[in-house]
């Protein structure tokens, strides 16, 4: 089992690694449905997820890699472009026909001849499948779906794309007739209380081991407060553990304050190196562009309390200046780049 760090976030080190664990969606991954036939039988197609936030699009993903031993590629269409799925396809043509090198078709049969022979491993060189996983697929554009098109056909890779947004209108037609959409439901409020149960049991991965007391009252606050996203349900567990009185050592009781000043800290949780430091920058940049300065402050005050490196911001503002403004307002490039520059002197970089 792939088990992460202690030192990453609950919400990371409890996403589920197998279709056993997998928690919700029984209508795809239930025994006999769609999804575990295809998985079963290892015969992935690429496809489009299409579902509200925190109801496993991503983990599905994983867990489709995992479960068939695939090369697992992901990419935020919020911060990628043509550039990363072409490197993404490089890679997958080398795990797919790993006998060829990048120079001559000779020179990997060459560098192959000349390793010595060990006899207690097979000596043929398996190819290997790799799925490419773009969160956010609807933030792409037309010539950047396009630039997919050829890979999913010949089979170089299979792509999994998720989205919050009907594919029906955000993603190109040609791309949708080469995969399966598969629609991903809201997880249930049942759900979320076998996921706090999970959590609060499991001991390796989990809080398991610092015996905390919960009642069902305060188990039932935070899965109303959830609302399906199963991402929130364990960010106020995390935060609630953190924050709750350590009167014992054996034991750690949250109470329903304890709990309700989770929940208040739980709107600025931010993950720099996990999925909401791509949510945020992607909903500051939305709010940009459909010009709602209070949600883009919001946004912006939520990255910056959380210790995001302001060069980031000041970058994704700069190239939001350049793509989505452009010669409508001449001057906002400027201004962006004057922040990025004046945020780098400052930094020293």
């Amino acid at each position: 089992m792939d088990t992460q760090s202690l030192d990453s976030p609950l919400a990371d080190r409890m996403r589920p690694q197998s279709l056993d664990e997998f928690v919700g969606q029984e209508h795809l991954v239930g025994e006999g449905k769609i999804l575990h036939t295809v998985i079963k039988q290892d015969t992935i197609p690429s496809m489009i997820f299409w579902g509200p936030p925190g109801s496993g699009k991503t983990t599905l993903a994983r867990i489709i890699a995992n479960e068939t031993d695939s090369e697992f590629i992901q990419i935020s269409a919020v911060l990628s472009g043509v550039q990363d799925i072409r490197n993404a396809v490089k890679r997958a043509k080398q795990l797919r026909h790993p006998e060829r090198s990048e120079g001559s078709p000779t020179d990997g049969i060459l560098r192959l001849l000349q390793q010595p022979v060990d006899p207690t491993q097979n000596d043929k060189i398996v190819p290997k499948r790799t799925i490419l996983f773009i969160d956010e697929i609807h933030r792409f554009n037309k010539a950047q779906q396009d630039s997919l098109l050829p890979h999913v056909e010949d089979g170089t890779l299979i792509l999994i794309g998720a989205t919050t947004e009907n594919p029906s209108f955000e993603v190109i037609s040609a791309l949708l007739s080469r995969t399966r959409v598969f629609t991903l439901d809201q997880l249930s409020k049942e759900h979320m209380l076998i996921i706090i149960n999970r959590t609060l049991k499991d001991k390796v991965r989990g809080l398991g081991a610092y015996n905390i007391k919960l009642g069902d009252k305060e188990k039932e606050i935070i899965a109303e407060f959830a609302n399906g996203d199963a991402r929130t349900v364990l960010n106020v567990l995390e935060i609630a553990h953190q924050i709750a009185p350590k009167k014992n050592k054996k034991t750690i009781t949250i109470d329903k304050n304890t709990v309700l000043q989770a929940i208040q800290q739980s709107n600025l949780y931010f993950d720099k190196s996990g999925e909401e430091h791509y949510n945020t920058i992607s909903a500051f940049i939305k709010s940009m562009r459909a010009g709602n300065v209070d949600a883009a402050v919001y946004y912006l005050s939520r990255m910056v309390e959380s210790g995001e490196d302001p060069l980031f911001i000041a970058r994704r503002m700069v190239i939001f200046a350049s793509e989505d403004i452009g010669m409508a307002v001449p001057t906002a490039l400027v201004v962006a780049n004057e922040v990025f520059n004046s945020e780098s002197c400052s930094s020293g970089r």
